[in-house]
């Protein structure tokens, strides 16, 4: 990913809330599982990690990258923007910016 496709999906990130948090019981199984389906309807995921989560917030985004198969595209503070396009009918056209 280029810095300019990196960019473009900080701006689309932006006016995103985030649909997930991640608590004390930190990256469960369950929460994989969950972002992994959410990626189903959307390619572009934002993230919270709450102050009450013991761990990283970058080396969350880096495991939950790893097993959902996306990329990350930042880590600000406490939050996470990953991104994965859609393999039939993607809506985010990177290939062009």
């Amino acid at each position: 990913m280029t810095s300019k496709q990196r960019a473009y999906l900080k701006s689309l990130a932006n006016s995103l809330e985030p649909i997930f948090q991640i608590g004390k019981s930190s990256l469960t199984p369950e929460f994989t599982e969950a972002i992994d389906e959410a990626f189903h309807t959307r390619e572009l995921l934002k993230i919270a990690v709450l102050k009450n989560c013991i761990d990283d917030p970058k080396e969350i985004a880096a495991m939950v990258a790893e097993r959902t198969h996306s990329q990350v595209v930042q880590v600000i503070g406490k939050k996470i923007i990953l991104y994965r396009p859609d393999k039939k009918n993607p809506k985010i056209m990177l290939d062009k910016i």
